[in-house]
């Protein structure tokens, strides 16, 4: 029930014989109230209670770890699943708020050089409730709203496609978490049809896309994905986006020595995305023991910004988060995996 939409609900309530305004009670429960259980759900007869909680479940996840960074606060949280897999999520307070980046596929299939989190491969989706219950869960367990939610966690949120568009849309239903949609931000590697998928859903969230290189040849070293969808079909997959929801896009570019970092990759860069109202978020590469070959930059963000600025391009480095507690995507995962293995 919690991955339905509240017409759906009312649907599913009217098949029971029961009045339309239980499913609003239940949709309330579940998603503004954000109850684990259908006995807590005390408006609602004794009766209806019992047959639903016979009937239906109500996925949740449970807090298998939770580290707290001793230098920013930062949250890591290893989330248990149903069925015994887990998923990370990440809780970082800024300025403007909380903001909670969540997985959304147990695994991922993208083969990304430098990400903890395809190293397993990919196990399945989690469904729209899953995701949900990341930031219910974590709610629970910390002061004040969680207002900002990036789906850039384990998982590739447009290889997860249906159940990414719906946990947007119950997340952002004013009877629920009520959520700004423009406090969204869906992340992806560059599945180029998706993208264009995703500018028709009159869903304006913030669209990050993983670039980490000037060119096809470097992309094509450090993501797969680059081999199918080369950057002009990307670009101008994101163009289309810009055009259909006014939103500027976030163009990550993990440095890595040696590799994408030097003056000549600024230079280009500036080239690749000239004329585009963007935004380059540079990434101080996150030390990753499985992939020791490559190595974070150092001293290399700021004359990297500087360059671009000087060519016209808006940049930004990422504050590093949580570098004492595991802070890259599927570490904390990859380490229960190894005690498990």
């Amino acid at each position: 029930m919690k991955s339905m939409y509240l017409p759906e609900l009312q649907q599913e309530f009217a098949a029971l014989g029961q009045p339309k305004f239980r499913a609003g009670q239940v949709f309330d429960w579940l998603h503004a109230k954000q109850v684990t259980e259908f006995t807590m759900m005390t408006n609602l007869p004794k009766a209806l209670r019992e047959e639903l909680a016979a009937s239906y479940a109500i996925p949740s996840v449970t807090v298998e770890d939770r580290l707290i960074s001793q230098i920013d606060g930062t949250e890591k949280y290893l989330l248990a699943l149903p069925d015994g897999n887990a998923v990370e999520a990440v809780l970082m307070t800024y300025d403007y708020g909380k903001s909670l980046c969540v997985s959304s596929q147990v695994g991922c299939r993208m083969g990304c050089a430098f990400c903890a989190s395809t190293l397993h491969g990919l196990v399945r989706n989690l469904s729209a409730a899953e995701m949900l219950d990341e930031v219910y869960r974590v709610q629970s367990l910390t002061d004040g709203r969680i207002d900002h939610v990036v789906i850039m966690g384990c998982g590739e949120p447009l290889d997860n496609y249906d159940n990414v568009v719906r946990f947007i849309r119950l997340l952002s239903d004013p009877h629920g978490h009520n959520m700004s949609v423009r406090h969204i931000t869906v992340s992806t590697c560059g599945l180029a049809p998706r993208i264009l998928d995703l500018a028709g859903e009159d869903l304006p969230v913030t669209l990050a896309l993983s670039l980490h290189a000037p060119n096809d040849e470097i992309r094509r070293t450090l993501m797969p994905v680059a081999k199918r969808y080369a950057l002009p079909e990307v670009l101008s997959a994101c163009d289309a986006y810009f055009a259909a929801t006014g939103r500027r896009v976030s163009y990550e570019y993990c440095l890595i020595d040696g590799v994408n970092d030097t003056d000549g990759h600024a230079e280009e860069l500036a080239r690749l995305l000239a004329g585009k109202n963007c935004h380059v978020n540079l990434i101080p590469m996150n030390p990753v023991e499985e992939r020791a070959h490559l190595r974070e930059t150092r001293g290399r963000e700021q004359a990297f910004k500087n360059k671009l600025e000087k060519l016209g391009i808006n940049a930004t480095i990422r504050k590093k988060m949580g570098r004492d507690i595991a802070g890259a995507c599927g570490q904390l995962r990859n380490s229960r995996l190894e005690r498990e293995g």
